[in-house]
């Protein structure tokens, strides 16, 4: 084989294993200093040699839904996490579970759109979907802190981790 091939193969397999770890090109280029442009045509052939290969999808598709479960798995341990709070009025461990099952649910689209799994439609859906989570997740936040005014400072202070738009929690109680 040709050495620059083998040089060519050993650069694109270093970015895409950058690229698998969650690196963006800006990132790749700069840890492997590699010109972004560069990056980018490395990233495209890498591509090109995985979409190719029966073998690399099958086991690609093999990891995806692992991943898939994986995180299917943690979203229920999560909701233990949120019932074992519940059962004990532990407030604080109950809100970072709620925070965890929201970044939980949004690592897997990330995941499954960056294998190009989910196209417009389906994504548009999860979005609503998660939406809708987040709308019920965020009644449930207020009820608490309406109820628990001694929290309701953690709570505000998490959310504002997670949100940019300004949310009002009533202390008055009904």
């Amino acid at each position: 084989m040709n050495d620059d091939l083998v040089k060519h193969l050993d650069l694109v397999n270093q970015v895409a294993a950058e690229y698998l770890k969650g690196s963006d090109a800006s990132q790749i280029s700069k840890d492997l200093v590699i010109p972004r442009q560069k990056v980018l045509n490395l990233l495209n052939d890498w591509r090109s040699m995985v979409s190719n290969n029966q073998a690399i999808h099958a086991r690609a598709k093999e990891a995806l839904a692992g991943a898939d479960q994986h995180y299917s798995s943690l979203i229920k341990k999560t909701y233990e996490v949120i019932d074992a709070a519940d059962s004990t009025a532990n407030l604080t461990a109950k809100t970072t579970a709620i925070k965890l099952i929201a970044d939980i649910e949004s690592k897997r689209l990330e995941m499954l759109q960056k294998a190009g799994l989910l196209d417009n439609k389906e994504i548009a859906e999860q979005i609503i979907e998660m939406e809708r989570k987040q709308e019920v997740l965020m009644k449930i936040l207020k009820e608490v802190a309406s109820k628990h005014p001694e929290v309701r400072e953690e709570i505000m202070r998490r959310l504002s981790e997670i949100q940019t738009e300004v949310v009002i929690i009533d202390s008055d109680t009904d």
